[in-house]
């Protein structure tokens, strides 16, 4: 095979979860590169009677996508565009292709696969078939099954059969015969489809038999004839393995509006909704209180929901309207308020007419499962009957009946998703490590009743799996499932693909299947930073949260910090935004943020060995992590690898110790600035090949780089500013180890413009023997040891000056930063907590203090127009870019545009090392060398991160600024100031 194969441990382990709550090993791992080898696999596993399950982005919610089988992944290279008709509005694509994907390319043609998932940025289409996926627009489009035109697949005795019409299909004997008997068994329990399938849109249980009745045929096609296509889709993998797939699209609609319906209490939000769909809109979705309460708690989400909140309420709907143009929209809208006014809510609704809002606020709704997830504890919101269906006008007593069984069991529910359809994604709160399964058990058992009570369906969007899959014989009875049994022996009679899905699966609460079963237990290990605030208890009732360990935990909070990854696999993602670098490189699942958590999880409970946090499989696992912090802002759950990778360096460095490159690089504040006083000598080496290259190989630098050039430091010729002319504007300087010895240009810029602003700078503080130093380079070690004693002789030096009102402000952001974050995790307690708060970035400073109405800066206009900017990973993490495009903004007459990308690929010393050198391109090649390529010489390129401007001039040939430089360039000079 030209794709991987593996069977190595720590892949397995890697694929034995998904987002549901449980665990199961696979027997191996293939990754097909081509569509041979998919069918070399297939080919292997049958000829050792060996079991198969296919699979996405892994991110079901049932346990649909794990078993002990021979998982296929097709994400990495099945993922192509194989043939598209605009005038027929159709598409055909392999497996493995992302629906954001597949849009990308169909919106300059104005068309859009509308099964819009939430997920939608790592939901593949083979996935979305595999589960009868829905959407938030299925009032409008439907669900997957009536969006598929046919499904090229192969079966498990190895025949390649498209699946279509019934005219469309191959007249060969073996496919009419198929044919023949999947009618039989269909028609054998007619009657009893027709009795026993709820009448709900959202019902995807069993396999989609009643296809072939006349009653139901028209929900399925619009011309009546029945789409064998339409069996697989819902099947989950047990019949057949979908090779390519051909999708119906639906025009892109022109406009669209939103209306944030505000409701004082969750029960008149469900009676109210089958009013609301009477005004014909595209999508009505729930935002619960508990969610609400969550994204305020997040710093992306905050702002977009504080826009739309009226009067505290207990529950949103958001209430879109497609189609027309804007003036129709609005119209809409209008009726929608004056529709919430007749029912005794006037003024409860929030318009939302702007796409950049609208896309916003449905990011916040987009991101529901996993802002429920990033609740702290043991305790979490557990997916089992999140997918219960009833009619429209039983759903305010049904989530009321619901609730009082959640309180019944001690427990309460978060709720959020499809209100136009009468489905809502509920979730009670268990602790699956002790009494959850129980309590599970029994919620489901009184939770089904309701749903029967109701005539609904207990399986509506997610499907089966394991979590549900038993529920199937209760919704349809004896006969219909023994018609289930029939067909999935017609299609694989040694029951090898997925087993034990749908049919004859295990028990839900069959604890042995539990990612965490009652044997679960981690190995001894002694954290270096403080994890306490991971190791919560939360009440289940009131959401209270209290702690199980204090300051300086060395227990159970790393466990749970890495516990709080729920695999949804969000981190997949590779179009935007900041995470994960090293997926979008690689599409492996080793290189992301998910990957590693599983990993790190299974290697600190055992279950790759004794090696614990020193394996090789998590030193391979975080080998292309370069500590971007990007997950600690995107991850909706709250996974900070750049923090858990210093806890795994530091084992490891115990462990094995500390090669010679690492060394030089951690100690590096130790010697910056006396080299700085040889820089001479050393650039003459740097210049000589035959010792540079030497250097080079000897300590595992990439010959490609060009090496950072020491320079007399800033620190040792500059002196504290004199007394500021207005009491109390005065601050530290903080001066790291780069912009003191290698770029001292940018510490004078700073200082300039500091002293311009009417300041009293402080440069020296402490032991001005050596300069201050954030310790960030001996944590990139493993040293941590040797960062906290940097960290306390920093505390101990500034304490003085931050308890008298002072601010820190510093110009490098990883230096910075590591202040505000790392430090506080050192047991320094107050003491850090003060420093922390008193530290802010040169531009954030500079922001504070134009607010306060304490800083004006006289700018005049540069002689370049335009500017690009790249922000720092760790800016965005803490986002801390827009201060930087507020202070750009007051030079006159400059247009300042921002590449949107993740890490530039340098990374500290990441991008000089040999073996990380094209990996490193990789990631700048992402999206930042190509912008800056493309803005030409006429831009001035600004970017505050040492390593980014690095990484700017090796890979674009193009010098970046930081933004003390271009601030300072913009001073007006005292004879302009005079003039003026």
């Amino acid at each position: 095979m030209s794709g991987d194969v593996l069977f190595d441990a720590g892949s397995r382990g890697r694929y034995a979860t998904d987002a549901s709550i449980y665990q199961i090993m696979p027997i191996g791992v293939v990754i097909p590169k081509s569509q041979d080898d998919l069918r070399r696999a297939l080919d292997v596993a049958r000829a050792h009677h060996a079991p198969v399950l296919a699979r996405g982005a892994g991110s079901s919610q049932c346990g649909q996508t794990i078993g002990e089988a021979v998982v296929i992944d097709t994400t990495r290279h099945l993922n192509k565009i194989i043939a598209f008709d605009a005038d027929r509005m159709t598409v055909t694509v392999e497996p493995g292709i992302v629906l954001d994907h597949l849009n990308a390319f169909l919106r300059p043609h104005g068309l859009w696969y509308p099964v819009d998932v939430s997920t939608s940025a790592q939901a593949t289409i083979g996935g979305m078939a595999g589960n009868n996926s829905c959407g938030s627009r299925s009032i409008r489009y439907g669900n997957m099954v009536h969006n598929v035109e046919g499904i090229d697949a192969i079966l498990p005795d190895g025949r390649e059969i498209l699946f279509g019409t019934l005219h469309a299909m191959t007249p060969d004997a073996g496919t009419q015969e198929l044919v023949r008997n999947i009618q039989t068994i269909a028609r054998s329990v007619d009657a009893e489809l027709v009795e026993r399938t709820p009448k709900v849109l959202r019902r995807v249980a069993g396999y989609n038999l009643d296809l072939f009745n006349c009653q139901n045929q028209k929900s399925y096609t619009s011309d009546g004839v029945p789409n064998l296509s339409n069996l697989l889709v819902g099947s989950e993998g047990t019949l057949a393995f979908s090779r390519q797939l051909t999708l119906r699209l639906s025009p892109l609609p022109n406009h669209r509006v939103l209306g944030v319906v505000n409701f004082p209490t969750f029960y008149q939000a469900m009676d109210l909704t089958q009013h609301i769909v009477k005004l014909a809109p595209a999508a009505v979705e729930l935002v619960d209180r508990t969610m609400i309460d969550l994204a305020l708690g997040n710093a992306a989400f905050r702002p977009v929901i504080e826009k739309v909140l009226v009067r505290d309420p207990q529950a949103l709907l958001l209430v879109e309207f497609a189609g027309g143009d804007l003036e129709t929209g609005k119209r809409h809208l209008s009726r929608l308020g004056e529709l919430m006014g007749d029912l005794g809510l006037p003024g409860s609704v929030v318009d939302l007419t702007s796409p950049g809002e609208q896309k916003s606020l449905w990011d916040v709704r987009k991101a529901g499962l996993n802002i429920m997830m990033s609740m702290k504890g043991d305790g979490k919101p557990v997916s089992f009957i999140e997918d219960c269906a009833v009619p429209l006008e039983h759903l305010a007593e049904f989530t009321d009946r619901l609730t009082g069984l959640f309180r019944k069991f001690g427990t309460e529910g978060t709720w959020y998703a499809h209100a136009s359809v009468g489905l809502l994604h509920v979730r009670p709160i268990l602790d699956m490590r002790r009494d959850g399964a129980v309590k599970m058990r029994a919620l489901a058992e009184e939770a089904s009743a309701v749903v029967r009570h109701f005539k609904g369906a207990y399986s509506g969007e997610h499907g089966d799996g394991i979590c549900r899959g038993e529920w199937v014989a209760w919704q349809y009875g004896p006969k219909i499932n023994a018609a289930f049994q029939s067909i999935k022996s017609l299609f694989d009679p040694e029951n090898r693909f997925s087993p034990d899905r749908i049919v004859n699966p295990p028990r839900m609460d069959d604890t042995r299947l539990f990612r965490y079963p009652p044997a679960y237990r981690e190995l001894p290990f002694s954290p270096q930073l403080d994890w306490s605030p991971w190791n919560v208890t939360r009440d289940p009732m009131t959401g209270v949260e209290g702690a199980r360990g204090s300051g300086g935990d060395l227990t159970g909070g790393f466990a749970k910090a890495l516990e709080m990854c729920n695999n949804n696999g969000h981190c997949r993602k590779f179009d935007a935004g900041t995470m994960c670098p090293s997926y979008r490189i690689s599409r492996d699942e080793r290189h992301v943020t998910r990957g590693r958590a599983n990993t790190l999880r299974l290697a600190l409970s055992g279950q790759l060995g004794r090696g614990g946090l020193a394996s090789q499989e998590v030193k391979e696992v975080l080998d292309l992590c370069v500590s971007c912090k990007g997950c600690k802002r995107d991850c909706p759950t709250g996974i900070d690898m750049a923090k858990v990778k210093i806890e795994a360096r530091a084992v490891w460095a115990a462990e094995n110790g500390v090669r010679l490159r690492d060394r030089m690089v951690a100690y590096m504040p130790y010697y910056a600035t006396p080299a700085g006083y040889v820089s001479w000598l050393l650039a003459l080496a740097d210049r000589l090949p035959l010792i540079s290259a030497f250097a080079k190989r000897t300590m595992g630098i990439a010959p490609q780089r060009s090496l950072p050039r020491f320079r007399r430091s800033f620190l040792s010729r500059a002196r504290n500013s004199s007394e500021s002319a207005v009491a109390g504007k005065e601050v530290f300087l903080f001066v790291d180890t780069f912009n003191n010895s290698m770029e001292p240009g940018n510490a004078e810029a700073a200082f300039k413009v500091l002293r311009a602003g009417g300041y009293r700078v402080h440069l020296h503080a402490g032991d001005r023997k050596r300069p201050l130093c954030c310790g960030r380079t001996f944590l990139a070690a493993g040293l941590v040891d040797k960062a906290k004693a940097e960290a306390r002789r920093m505390i101990d030096a500034l304490l003085p000056l931050v308890r008298r009102g002072v601010p820190i402000v510093g110009l490098e952001p990883s230096c910075l930063l590591t202040l505000r974050d790392e430090f506080l995790t050192y047991g320094f307690g107050e003491e850090a907590r003060l420093i922390s708060q008193s530290a802010f970035l040169f531009e954030e400073f500079l922001v504070r203090e134009y607010s306060a109405g304490r800083l004006n800066l006289e700018l005049k206009p540069l002689p370049i127009s335009r500017a690009l900017l790249h922000g720092h990973c760790h800016q965005k993490a803490f986002n801390a870019v827009t201060p930087i495009k507020t202070v750009l903004s007051w030079i006159p007459s400059l247009d300042v545009g921002e590449i949107e990308g993740s890490c530039c690929g340098m990374a500290g010393s990441f991008g000089y090392e040999a073996e990380h050198f094209e990996a490193s391109m990789a990631m700048g090649e992402l999206s930042l060398l190509p912008a800056v390529r493309k803005a030409g010489p006429d831009a001035i390129v600004i970017a505050d991160g040492t390593s980014c401007r690095h990484q700017i001039l090796d890979g674009a040939h193009t010098e970046a600024h930081h933004v003390a430089c271009i601030l300072a360039a913009a001073l007006k000079t005292e004879e302009e100031e005079a003039a003026r």
